[in-house]
């Protein structure tokens, strides 16, 4: 059989579509069988249930079973790398969050890069630090710990629960942009013995995880100066944001879905319409409200770029603070 050129032309080209094609209909089938959520930091967490309430939502939506799977250690890296060398299928996801836009540049040494390795999918959730003291403290807000710290330079003594961790460099940032010198203590366990310290009156502030100092807040055992966040806390309206005192002044934590680089844009397409409609719904937003966050709804371009924009922005002052993994 003889083939004219533009015969040949039409086959090949119908042939070269195929794959299209089938990414098309394998996102309209997806999923057919369970989806793992790959989550960085051990179960009962913020992390953790915020995966198990989207993991639920997204098991409703879908049909198929989203299930969370706890890999702790190396400061999410272990999890994020798994996700890495895991098949582009849309049946590996990462729930990355803000550690992995400071772990880029802290770490050095890494086997991946989460800015090109991992696909964003979108977004979950938002949430404030807070900016707290003691309550003997002399100074009852942002501008007058400000003029304390100025006039003691070096003396006021400032919590942070591990090097590299976001409330090292959300103090690390407000040192830099306030233009003030703090003795920093870190804490390897983790907030705990530092909100601990704090309320003995061992050390001076930290930032903090709103969630987890909201209770000491309301029962007066800490004093709340300020939100990290660009406004005011839906949790606590009647403490500024630290921006009211030092404009610009931002530091979100935030959490999203991450695929493996490759994955196909149809099934990226399909889980961020999913996970955008559960977002919307008012029980997911009160839940998320309960944890101290807000939704965090994105396409997927929009969080790609405001991952670009996050490591970008924390590789600077990373740099600018000399922070160091020893």
């Amino acid at each position: 059989m003889r083939f004219s050129r533009r015969r040949f032309m039409t086959l090949t080209g119908g042939f070269a579509a195929l794959p299209s094609f089938s990414h098309l209909a394998s996102a309209q089938t997806y999923p057919t069988r369970p989806v793992r959520i790959i989550v960085g930091y051990g179960p009962g967490g913020v992390a953790d249930i915020l995966a198990r309430l989207l993991g639920q939502a997204l098991s409703e939506r879908l049909g198929q079973p989203f299930i969370v799977e706890n890999r702790p250690g190396a400061a999410t890296n272990l999890a994020t790398e798994a996700v890495v060398r895991a098949p582009a299928d849309g049946y590996t996801l990462l729930l990355a969050n803000l550690t992995n836009a400071i772990n880029t540049t802290l770490y050095q040494d890494l086997r991946f890069d989460f800015t090109t390795d991992i696909s964003p999918v979108a977004g979950i959730a938002q949430a404030p630090l807070v900016m707290e003291v003691n309550p003997s403290f002399p100074a009852k807000t942002v501008p007058e710990f400000i003029a304390y710290a100025k006039a003691n330079p070096g003396k006021v003594t400032v919590a942070t629960s591990g090097v590299g961790s976001p409330p090292h460099i959300a103090e690390e940032l407000f040192r830099i942009m306030a233009g003030v010198q703090l003795y920093a203590v870190p804490y390897s366990a983790g907030s705990a013995p530092a909100l601990t310290d704090l309320m003995a009156g061992r050390v001076d502030v930290t930032f903090d995880p709103l969630l987890t100092s909201i209770g000491y807040i309301r029962s007066e055992k800490l004093r709340a100066l300020a939100v990290t966040t660009a406004i005011r806390a839906e949790m606590l309206p009647n403490v500024p944001a630290v921006a009211e005192f030092t404009p610009g002044y931002e530091a979100n934590t935030w959490v999203g879905i991450g695929a493996p680089k490759n994955t196909p844009t149809e099934i990226i397409d399909r889980l961020n319409k999913e996970i955008n409609a559960a977002l919307a719904d008012p029980n997911m937003k009160s839940r998320l409200a309960d944890l101290g966050g807000s939704t965090f709804a994105t396409s997927a371009a929009e969080f790609r770029t405001f991952i670009a924009k996050d490591t970008d922005k924390w590789a600077n002052v990373i740099r600018t603070a000399g922070i160091k993994i020893n």
